[in-house]
């Protein structure tokens, strides 16, 4: 007996979701690295190859918790279906890859060791407040739509 292939809806909404992923996250990372660009290109911030002072990366982890809630947001927009679980996947995902960034600059004298544990601590809940808005946004839609 051989096994069926998934319906092409069921392919297509996985692609989807696949693209929602990638579009968030890119996002995320263009919005970040774009930012700590501008800041050394106006003269705020030495380069990204040099130590930052605390200050800066106080602001650095304040911007990138508003652009994880931005992406999230981006990700459950595009998401087929279930909004808020596509933005908490993206969220888990940036948990693991900024646990494994901590865990692999841990001993190199990079910086303070606060800052990878707060970028890692700080990926799911702009995720969940990314997801939630974009649930709240669907959830007001149906209302409007059915006239409740």
């Amino acid at each position: 007996m051989t096994p069926e292939a998934p319906p092409k809806t069921a392919l297509r909404r996985i692609g989807r979701s696949i693209f929602a992923l990638v579009i968030g996250i890119l996002a995320g990372i263009l919005l970040s690295v774009g930012t700590d660009l501008a800041l050394h290109g106006i003269g705020v911030a030495p380069s990204l190859a040099q130590r930052w002072p605390d200050r800066l990366l106080v602001l650095a982890t304040a911007y990138r918790t508003l652009y994880g809630v931005i992406a999230s947001y981006i990700l459950a927009r595009l998401a087929p279906s279930r909004p808020l679980l596509h933005a908490l996947i993206g969220g888990f995902l940036g948990l693991v890859v900024n646990s494994a960034a901590a865990i692999g600059t841990w001993n190199g004298g990079l910086g303070p060791h606060w800052y990878p544990v707060a970028l890692a601590v700080l990926s799911v809940p702009p995720a969940w407040v990314g997801g939630k808005i974009r649930e709240m946004q669907v959830r007001t839609q149906s209302a409007a739509t059915t006239g409740s």
